[in-house]
């Protein structure tokens, strides 16, 4: 906990004095008069959107606005502007941004105080040098864990979104919480990931939501993952480094990644960030732990491949987060799954046990950027007309009209967890309700009958058995032939499964 306070305290007091609040534009959804964007559009996070939210929970401190605060006077002050926005098309006066760079979605998962934000904002910064956006900037930690309980607490609550770029690519970087308590936020967050980051705490080693994000991060589909061994700094000795290593690969590979091929890199994310305040000017080859954030990145770019996007298949869009804007309407934001949505779309909100509903999408916006059209791969903010705050909510989705429909019962092929894997210990029998998450949504759900995988009829289901199961959930919710869940129970995941009808 020494190092944690130690990382918390150095990064928050870097960049505060240049802090600056955004305000978002009562019409910024006004649509533009361009033509529709290229897939290659540079799209904006989300959470942009919540410089003008309002949030009606008093307990939703942590829907304050991610993009509310800027470094760009603590660190990059000296960067040309112009130089920046040289990047930008002629596509900018549309109010519709362009980039050259493939468009990729990347996150931090591992247990907590391991230091993912730290390297969040370690990686937005370093990585500033290669902005070609004037829009795209740099985020601090506290920037990142901006909500109060989050900064009194010292840990990420809510999934949290920022963006920035390499050489090669444009990044949607999602900072996912480490805390057992926030493992659903968790899933949220990995779900909308192309690829991830695993931030393994050198002196501690992986440790119980390492496993557990290793495991949800193969469920919800993230296809690779690269290992940064933070805190090296304060390691001495080389065989102990050596061993986080070996625990580390053998964890991958129990869980179905490539243990031995994943690459490692070492650095410390603290280092590269009072490197980078002590000379923001710091290049390639000028400071180790800058290199390493670097190394990071160019391995990322390299390892993790660009995922092939369903932009034939009809709009469809997995809500994670609602806001109200006055004046405007609600905002629902979450990650394209499949399709392309544009401005003037006719589209209908299902589930979570309501009927559907009609809207229009009069607005798509991401990281300060208003949008004609949003590919399939991008998480944006669409503002739908006609629908009350109230009326959306996590876990529901946004899509064209018949694109999916809700149901309660379906089979599955199910995989039960063992005691060793972090699951039960005890056998679970016809009757048994754990919760189940789809996409962005948790729902209770109750395992009507089970029977072997050779067909035959059974009583009870032991941990580390794999069994064809018939659930019915509790609630209507969109799910279809071929998706992935997780099932979890008394704040841990018991086992995994994959729906192979629909009834």
């Amino acid at each position: 906990m020494a190092t944690s306070g130690r990382s918390s305290a150095s990064v928050l007091a870097y960049g505060a004095s240049a802090c600056a609040a955004v305000h978002v534009a009562s019409n910024a959804f006004v649509a533009p008069g361009a033509s529709p964007a290229s897939r290659n559009q540079e799209v904006v996070g989300a959470s942009s959107l919540r410089g003008s939210a309002t949030a009606s929970d008093s307990t939703s401190s942590s829907m304050l606005p991610l993009g509310g605060l800027a470094l760009a006077a603590a660190v990059g002050a000296s960067t040309s502007r112009a130089a920046r926005r040289a990047g930008q098309t002629q596509g900018r006066a549309a109010g519709v941004v362009r980039h050259a760079k493939d468009h990729m979605n990347l996150g931090t998962v591992g247990h907590v105080d391991h230091g993912k934000t730290t390297l969040s904002a370690a990686i937005s910064v370093v990585c500033n040098q290669f902005s070609t956006s004037a829009d795209t900037k740099m985020k601090s930690y506290e920037d990142i864990d901006k909500a109060p309980e989050e900064r009194a607490r010292g840990i990420t609550i809510n999934a949290s979104h920022i963006e920035y770029e390499t050489e090669s690519r444009h990044y949607c970087h999602v900072d996912c919480p480490g805390h057992a308590d926030y493992v659903k936020n968790m899933i949220t967050g990995a779900c909308q990931m192309d690829g991830g980051i695993l931030v393994i705490s050198s002196p501690d080693g992986p440790m119980a939501q390492t496993r557990e994000h290793i495991l949800l991060s193969k469920q919800v589909g993230v296809p690779r993952l690269v290992c940064f061994m933070n805190k090296v700094d304060i390691m001495e000795d080389e065989e102990l480094l050596e061993l986080v290593e070996l625990e580390t690969r053998e964890m991958l590979t129990q869980y179905g990644f490539p243990g031995d091929d994943t690459p490692f890199i070492m650095g410390s994310a603290l280092q590269a960030l009072e490197a980078m305040k002590a000379n923001p000017a710091t290049k390639r080859g000028e400071n180790k732990w800058c290199d390493k954030i670097l190394e990071l990145m160019d391995t990322v770019d390299s390892y993790v491949e660009l995922p092939a996007r369903d932009t034939d298949k009809p709009f469809l869009l997995a809500v994670e987060d609602v806001f109200s804007i006055s004046g405007r309407g609600t905002v629902a934001t979450g990650r394209i799954e499949q399709g392309i949505v544009k401005k003037g779309d006719a589209v209908e909100v299902l589930g979570r046990g309501k009927k559907p509903q009609a809207s229009v999408v009069t607005g798509i916006r991401m990281f300060n950027t208003d949008l004609n059209e949003g590919p399939a791969g991008y998480t944006v903010g669409v503002l739908c007309r006609g629908i009350e705050k109230d009326k959306i909510m996590r876990g529901m989705v946004i899509c064209h009209p018949g694109a999916t429909k809700t149901h309660t019962k379906f089979k599955a092929n199910v995989y039960l967890s063992t005691k060793d894997e972090g699951g039960r210990s005890n056998p679970v029998m016809p009757g048994y309700s754990p919760v189940f998450y789809f996409r962005t949504c948790d729902v209770t759900g109750q395992m009507k009958s089970m029977t072997t995988t050779e067909g035959a009829e059974a009583q009870m289901a032991m941990p580390g058995d794999n069994l064809d199961m018939t659930c019915e959930l509790i609630a209507e919710t969109p799910i279809e032939k071929g998706m992935r869940f997780a099932m979890r129970e008394g704040g841990r995941t018991i086992g995994q499964g994959l729906v192979v009808e629909v009834m």
